[in-house]
């Protein structure tokens, strides 16, 4: 069991989409002796990368679910997560960001900062987690770290301090100058194993030098002992040390360092600072949201000794059973113990505890708070809090961002239709942006995720680990529908029987409401509508939001206001108030003037210069607004917001336009107004299929 914190550190590595994160990680795990041969991330030896432990991984050559490791360096123990670049699969990237302590940003020393690296900025920025960032990929050409530097600068905001010079770039980089310990660092070896260390060479000494003092200014900012001691000349490598740490614990600096992970360059120094400048777990505040006190916020302390606090923040569906990731914030975690899972109250059994590498673990018999683990036999849901009971508190959920795209899907055969069935329960547990709904008029089981690629690798993974054989339809946008115009409606629900009767009349208006997705206003005076009735009108209001008139999507930005009503001694009811909201909202809708939203994509294509004219116009073709287009060199790099519905089969059109040279990325923008001519033709074809269903029936 790990019993010193100041010897933990947890931390993730993430970048935008072939940055070389999983091939950095197979050298960290090379040179920590955790592996004891490398691998090509490709599998092109047959093997693969050891972090991309799935076979669709390894064909494709990139990480879809996040892998977490442990290692140990200069006697720190390090866990390490290895997070996909592509944005199909970033609920893995929010995953990991929230139960890690630091973070490891990788840049490509050609590409820079590209349309991920803004992604995975947010993220980092969103759970307060300081971070190193390390320039890879020195070796290529077009290599240019300095650059690099300053695109963190002008286009994440952030702070730069270069901590390392390299000696040559593209084909002649051959090591790197420490600006710290101002010497040279060589990496020989058939592997890069063997680390010597030089004077720095004459020729690089007076660039060096000056790149010390913009360090030391830099840093200085933040350090009035290190400003001193500038002054007195009376600087020392640990006290350097010392106020680069502290200003990147708080978030004040980000410490660049350079190398190439797969010419086996820059990565042991790279470790030497994440252990140097990453927090540990003492270092970092965690809190929880105590349930006992109206959710007061609770600071956890990384203390063995404290009542247990736990997070299952990743399922996986393992050999034996649902596999249970686990960050523990506070107490000590042991096998034969009883946990409590706050969200659901149920007690269970501590039986099995692994400490995981990839996907190899090794049995362990207890774990305390700052270690990150996993656990057999638990049945829970990502983002669960355990405790041991003493308090009853529940952990800040992650950020999940929406769904864009949605297909539909039947099995293919009799046979597929149970298997298909486990494996949706199994996805859409491990992946809360994977959502499974069955459509209430179609009973189409309706799938929706991140993007194609997202969809299209759940889909496969079906048929591989389940034998399942679905059919599918063409993917469905996430379409949305608002109202234009403030609305008055005033609907009396009356309905009479044998015995007593419905009644409840229901009067207000309805209107655009941009500060968020749907607003209920009661104004009631005079109890004209008693109040045990009121919910039941937001009820019945709220489920009439759930399908809108024109395309039966869910309707937003609306702000519902009851100003006046009427009841009836004995005939008023909740059903009756529910019906009478329904029946107004059917009455008021179109006086409204609704309208079909839209998602957009914020798309980035990065390719050759010599195809961006041909780029720019295969996006203003599918109703593209260029944001903004430049050129580094012979790469071009052009951004774009373009409807979800127009991106269909783009990646095929790229190639096709660019020789293959070209990809793009994309991610979720913001809704706007679908043009009049497309929304008259989205309304006409969903009358033609409602029309349809019905003459099936």
């Amino acid at each position: 069991m790990l019993t010193d914190l100041s010897k933990i550190r947890n931390i993730g590595i993430s970048a935008h989409i072939d940055s070389g994160k999983t091939t950095l990680t197979e050298r960290i795990l090379f040179y920590t002796q955790r592996i004891h041969a490398i691998h090509d991330v490709k599998g092109r030896d047959g093997v693969g990368a050891k972090m991309d432990s799935m076979e669709l991984e390894r064909e494709r050559g990139i990480t879809i679910a996040s892998a977490a490791t442990h290692c140990v360096w200069n006697k720190r123990h390090i866990n390490i997560i290895d997070t996909p670049g592509h944005v199909d699969f970033t609920i893995e990237v929010e995953r990991s960001l929230r139960v890690l302590d630091g973070a490891v940003l990788v840049l490509c020393a050609v590409g820079g900062v590209q349309s991920q690296s803004f992604t995975v900025d947010r993220q980092m920025r969103r759970y307060n987690v300081p971070r190193l960032a390390f320039i890879n990929k020195c070796d290529r050409v077009g290599a240019n770290p300095i650059r690099v530097r300053d695109q963190l600068r002008e286009k994440l905001g952030h702070n730069p301090v270069l901590l390392q010079l390299p000696i040559g770039l593209e084909d002649q980089f051959e090591g790197i100058i420490d600006l710290v310990r101002m010497k040279a660092f060589w990496f020989e070896g058939s592997n890069g194993e063997k680390v010597t260390e030089s004077e720095i060479p004459a020729e690089l000494a007076s660039e060096a030098e000056t790149a010390r003092e913009e360090m030391l200014d830099a840093v200085s900012m933040f350090s009035d002992e290190l400003m001193e001691a500038i002054l007195d000349e009376t600087v020392t490598e640990e006290m350097i040390r010392q106020s680069i740490r502290q200003a990147t614990l708080d978030l004040k600096i980000t410490p660049v360092l350079l190398g190439s992970a797969y010419k086996n360059k820059g990565v042991q120094p790279l470790l030497d600072a994440v252990v140097d400048y990453l927090p540990n777990p003492a270092e970092v505040t965690n809190h929880a949201l105590d349930l006992e006190k109206d959710e007061e916020t609770l600071i956890l302390r990384s203390d063995p000794d404290e009542p247990l606090v736990l997070l299952a923040f990743k399922l996986e569906d393992g050999r034996y059973g649902q596999l249970t990731y686990l960050r523990i914030y506070q107490g000590t975690l042991a096998t034969g113990g009883t946990i409590i899972n706050t969200r659901t109250s149920k007690k269970h059994k501590v039986g099995r505890l692994v400490r995981m590498h990839a996907d190899e673990m090794k049995d362990i018999s207890k774990a305390m708070s700052g270690d990150i683990v996993a656990m057999f036999g638990i049945d829970c849901n990502s983002g669960d809090t355990f405790t041991d009971g003493t308090l009853h508190v529940t952990m800040t959920s992650m950020h999940v961002p929406q769904a864009v795209i949605s297909i539909a899907v039947k099995p293919a055969d009799h046979d597929s239709e149970t298997r298909l069935s486990k494996a949706l329960r199994r996805f859409s547990k491990e992946d809360p942006t994977f959502r499974v709904a069955i459509d209430a008029e179609s009973k189409e089981t309706i799938l929706s995720g991140m993007g194609e690629l997202h969809l299209e690798v759940y889909l496969e993974r079906m048929k591989r680990e389940y034998g399942a054989t679905v059919v599918t339809s063409p993917p469905q946008v996430a379409y949305r529908e608002t109202i234009s115009r403030l609305a008055k409606f005033n609907y009396t629900h009356r309905k009479q029987t044998g015995g007593s009767g419905q009644y409840g009349r229901v009067a207000g208006y309805i209107e655009p409401y941009e500060d968020g997705e749907y607003e209920f206003s009661d104004q009631i005076k005079g109890g004209v509508i008693p109040r045990q009735f009121i919910p039941a009108v937001e009820k019945g209001f709220q489920s009439m939001l759930a399908r809108g008139a024109l395309l039966s999507f869910p309707v937003v930005n609306v702000r519902i206001c009851i100003d006046d009503g009427a009841s009836h001694p004995v005939d008023s009811s909740e059903i009756a108030f529910q019906e009478a909201a329904k029946g107004a909202w059917r009455e008021v809708y179109h006086k409204a003037r609704p309208k079909i939203l839209e998602p957009i994509m914020r798309v980035v294509v990065e390719g050759p210069a010599e195809f961006s004219g041909a780029v720019l116009t295969t996006l203003m073709q599918r109703r593209g607004m260029i944001i903004g287009s430049q050129e580094d060199g012979a790469i071009a790099h052009i951004e774009a917001e373009v409807p979800l519905a127009e991106m269909f089969a783009y990646t095929s059109t790229l190639r096709n336009t660019t020789q293959g040279k070209a990809e793009f990325t994309m991610e979720f923008s913001r809704y706007l107004e679908v043009p009049a001519q497309i929304a008259d033709d989205l309304i006409r074809k969903a009358e033609e299929e409602n029309k349809a269903a019905a003459g099936k029936k």
